[in-house]
């Protein structure tokens, strides 16, 4: 089935210990895409200023990513992120954030994407995700991305976007400080009751637990990667690899959720091992397959 993603498009600079990738192509609609266009086809709506270096046809060259929804702003600058990683690969710093085009008005939803089916709302500003939203029809599965910035300064923005949509995703600290919770499997049943039907709390190195409101959960390690370079867009790539999955299918009940993760799972363990896109594109729906497959049996008893 058809599957839209609206996000950031990110000229980034990302340091590890184990090197500096300056001027990178990231963003979190670009890592989904790629991630999930191993599975469905995918539709892009995203922009860029006039200074965007990527051409992102060729980025996409030989993947089923349809760029339609891609707008270039001749006026306006792309978004720009600096970022650092230290010893432990989990502790971040941001060096520097430049919005630039990001602090504009959202790009439209062309007209043959609004009959999109599943559709998934990139971290930014709840009310512009609620924009994009509201240009798309009727929607059978819509997840969302957030972060504590939006939780701080634009709570009840959010809160109003939780009763329109089905599935949340958020870090473990972010869910705690939403739900004001410190135990997070309660965390995540007091945001159930804030409207989503489905709640994914990811986190890291040590993967993820999914809640749904008829009380069932669903906890999955993370894949035990032992090639670790720069985790910038893993989130987005889980994200990807969960939709991806989930538009393939056509459907969104428990089985299938379950087996979304674990192909979200899979896909973010490739994106690590390598700086922006380098994880990704390395690789072919088989492997993915061969290491859904291990995940498998690795947490099977």
């Amino acid at each position: 089935m058809s599957l839209l993603v609206t996000g950031s498009i990110g000229i980034d600079t990302v340091k590890t210990p184990y090197g500096v990738s300056e001027n990178c192509l990231g963003g979190s609609s670009i890592y989904f895409s790629m991630s999930a266009s191993f599975f469905a086809p995918v539709r892009f709506v995203g922009v860029v200023g006039a200074d965007c270096p990527f051409d992102l046809t060729k980025v996409f060259d030989g993947r089923d990513v349809d760029l339609t929804g891609l707008e270039v702003r001749k006026q306006s600058k792309t978004f720009r992120w600096a970022g650092t990683y230290h010893e432990n690969m989990d502790d971040r710093t941001t060096d520097f954030t430049e919005l630039n085009v990001l602090a504009e008005a959202p790009p439209s939803v062309p007209g043959e994407f609004k009959d999109s089916k599943f559709v998934f709302l990139a971290n930014t500003a709840p009310a512009l995700q609620e924009q994009l939203l509201e240009q798309v029809d009727e929607p059978e599965f819509v997840a969302v991305d957030t972060m504590n910035l939006w939780i701080e300064n634009n709570l009840d923005d959010l809160k109003a976007l939780l009763k329109k949509i089905d599935c949340l995703m958020i870090n473990e600290d972010e869910a705690r400080m939403l739900a004001g919770q410190s135990n997070l499997i309660k965390a995540g049943e007091i945001i159930l009751n804030m409207g989503p039907s489905v709640v994914i709390l990811k986190k890291g190195e040590s993967g993820s637990i999914m809640c749904n409101a008829s009380g069932d959960k669903f906890i999955l390690p993370a894949y035990p990667a032992t090639d670790v370079k720069d985790p910038t867009g893993a989130g987005d790539c889980f994200a990807g690899g969960f939709m991806g999955c989930l538009a393939q299918s056509g459907k969104a009940d428990f089985e299938t959720l379950k087996k979304a993760i674990a192909y979200g799972t899979v896909a973010a363990s490739f994106s690590i091992a390598g700086f922006s896109l380098s994880g990704l594109t390395s690789i072919d729906r088989a492997d993915i397959d061969r290491r859904f497959e291990t995940l498998r049996k690795l947490t099977t008893f």
